[in-house]
């Protein structure tokens, strides 16, 4: 087993390791394989709303997660639940498992035994339930191993820097957050900083030893206002990077909070729009969020190899899945794409595997997945997209997706495109998706295969070109007619960054686009609370007088 070198918490984690791997391995269930991964973070987060401090927070954790592996690489414990999950073995293995934050060898070493056996005793009950479950269940369609195996991988980088003044952020948050205070309108506005180091170490039996060390700082801007007819209208505006130098600047922060409040006071007065199909316009990053939620999530491996996954690819490799002018491809070592960073970058993926170009979709013709260690009929590696959450199972997950297109037009050409489809189609009008929240959609078989996407900022576009705010509209459909219904890009590449959450917890993750048009896309309704406006006018906030308000 190679050593760690210039790192004794990494050695220590190997030290503990290797003798326990010596000893279960000798047991009569032996274990195959076992990973640590220990995880130190340090964490500052402040937040302020309409000029006023509401929360100031700096905390370290240490949180160890622990994969063991009874059976062998073909067959063992982690075998897709056939016979299901107790309550009992669910909660055992689910959940953050808090370490010391002392480098004392001996008692990080104890802790680590005692999270083994634990583990260990899980996976010896879960290996009999397997073995019962693969003699009377009917033979699963995937009979791909449970476990690749990949070359043990060794890298270390020292602890990154990290450069977080509180109290600064403090006074900017409670600055930034005062701007909301000029619209009446606006019954929430909150700004938050915060910024952050992780450090990941990761060693395990097959030999790797890897120590990555990465800072992440954030904005994130929350506005919100109600229509007469009771109806949110929430605007969101997040900024992440790696480096407080690649933030925005305190004037385009406030430049972005000054048309927060403008689109915010013309959504109150803007008509509310009605159901709808026909030609629309995605922007950039409406297209980004649009890709990443209902194409991203449909090539994550481990769903082509559940039973319960409608696998809506799994048999389409080598088909044309999108319009031929469009390209895929998933790349974890991308750090950024032009000035933006991409916060789905990293070296080394939680299973230790290393990160790099995943081409997904050439020319519309799909290629390939997105793997972890679980391998696929005909995918019997991982390309390092193995990923979660402290505390949740590894899975194959989303990183940077980026979607490329060979044939670009302009915006304003692509706006005369629907144009024309709208008189085509003998339309009142079209739809130009111009931000979004997020959205969801459904991959099980026991559920319609549907998506929804959030827009905050749509317009209408006429025939004769002019455009219209309106509001209430949530965009719907199923993926494969959607996909089929793409027929143009323009130049306008827009970024997504953001943190999704699926069966392995919550990762970062950024996707590309450029804007997209779609011959035919639904709309339906969005859900509308019967909350009316305030009925006392709000009090005035004398913003001068708050520290540092002045601009």
């Amino acid at each position: 087993m190679a050593q760690a070198s210039g790192d004794p918490l990494l050695a220590n984690l190997q030290t503990e390791l290797h003798r326990s791997f010596e000893n279960l391995k000798n047991q009569p269930v032996p274990v195959y394989f076992l990973a640590y991964q220990l995880t130190d973070n340090r964490a500052i987060q402040v937040t302020a709303s309409f000029g006023a401090l509401i929360s100031s927070n700096d905390l370290r954790t240490r949180v160890l997660d622990v994969d063991l592996r009874v059976g062998n690489y073909t067959l063992d414990n982690t075998h897709a639940a056939e016979s299901g999950y107790t309550m009992a073995s669910l909660s055992a293995r689910l959940g953050r498992v808090p370490m010391p934050l002392d480098n004392t060898a001996d008692v990080l070493q104890r802790s680590l035994w005692e999270e083994t056996d634990r583990k260990y005793k899980i996976a010896v009950e879960r290996w009999q339930d397997v073995k019962t479950a693969t003699q009377v269940k009917a033979e699963r369609e995937d009979k791909s191993a449970d476990f690749s195996h990949e070359p043990p991988r060794q890298y270390s980088e020292p602890d990154a820097p990290f450069h977080f003044d509180r109290q600064a952020a403090e006074e900017r948050a409670r600055r930034f957050s005062a701007e909301f205070a000029k619209n009446p309108s606006v019954l929430e506005g909150t700004v938050e900083i915060s910024g952050e180091v992780e450090t990941r170490r990761f060693v395990n039996s097959e030999g790797s030893a890897i120590k990555i060390s990465m800072p992440f700082y954030r904005i994130i801007i929350d506005g919100s206002a109600r229509a007469a007819d009771g109806m949110e209208l929430p605007l969101h505006q997040t900024y992440l990077a790696f480096s407080p130098e690649a933030l925005p600047s305190d004037d385009q922060v406030l430049k972005a909070i000054d048309g927060m409040n403008v689109t915010l006071e013309q959504l109150t007065k803007a008509p509310v729009a009605e159901p709808y199909t026909g030609p629309a316009i995605l922007s950039g990053r409406a297209s980004a969020v649009f890709f990443h939620e209902i194409f991203g999530h449909r090539i994550e491996g481990y769903r082509q190899k559940s039973e319960e996954d409608a696998q809506t690819f799994k048999k389409q490799v080598g088909q044309h899945v999108l319009p031929d002018f469009i390209s895929v491809y998933s790349d974890p070592s991308e750090m950024r794409i032009g000035k933006e960073d991409l916060v789905g970058y990293y070296k080394y993926d939680d299973e230790g595997v290393q990160s790099g170009r995943v081409t997904v979709v050439e020319n519309g013709v799909l290629k390939n997945f997105l793997m972890s260690r679980s391998p696929l009929a005909g995918f019997p590696n991982s390309n390092a997209h193995g990923r979660r959450q402290q505390g949740y199972d590894v899975a194959a997950r989303q990183s940077n997706l980026i979607v490329e297109a060979s044939q670009r037009v302009t915006r304003a050409q692509l706006k005369q495109k629907l144009i024309e489809m709208v008189k085509a189609a003998n339309k009142p009008y079209g739809l130009y998706f111009d931000d979004v929240e997020g959205g969801f959609t459904f991959t099980e078989r026991d559920t319609p295969n549907a998506f929804s996407v959030l827009p905050t900022v749509v317009y209408r576009i006429y025939p004769d070109g002019h455009e219209e705010l309106v509001r209430g509209l949530d965009l719907i459909g199923t993926p494969l007619i959607a996909f089929s219904k793409i027929v143009a890009a323009d130049d306008e590449v827009g970024v997504f960054n953001g943190m999704c959450g699926a069966e392995s917890g919550w990762v970062p993750v950024s996707a590309v686009s450029p804007g997209i048009l779609i011959s035919q896309m639904e709309v339906q309704l969005k859900g509308k609370s019967q909350e009316r406006e305030p009925i006392l006018p709000a009090p005035s906030l004398k913003i001068g007088a708050l520290p540092g308000s002045s601009r």
